[in-house]
């Protein structure tokens, strides 16, 4: 498992974030808080907000290509 804290000024962020994301076969979740949703679920991480540092989870040791496409969002 690797973990990452990201971040999103826009909603055009997320959008770009979990077409990204959706295309890896592993799961991945994002955390605020005591709250966690589906990392590949857009209203799940729109519910989260703007401007926080958010916790992502990958369930995966396979994840330095993703990492490397998601930089842009590192907290």
């Amino acid at each position: 498992m690797s973990k990452m804290n990201v971040t999103f000024k826009d909603p055009s962020e997320i959008l770009d974030f979990v077409n990204t994301v959706s295309k890896y076969e592993f799961d991945m979740d994002m955390k605020k808080g005591h709250v966690v949703v589906d990392a590949k679920s857009l209203l799940g991480i729109m519910h989260l907000g703007l401007n926080n540092v958010i916790e992502l989870q990958m369930y995966s040791e396979d994840c330095e290509e993703l990492c490397e496409k998601i930089a842009k969002y590192a907290a």
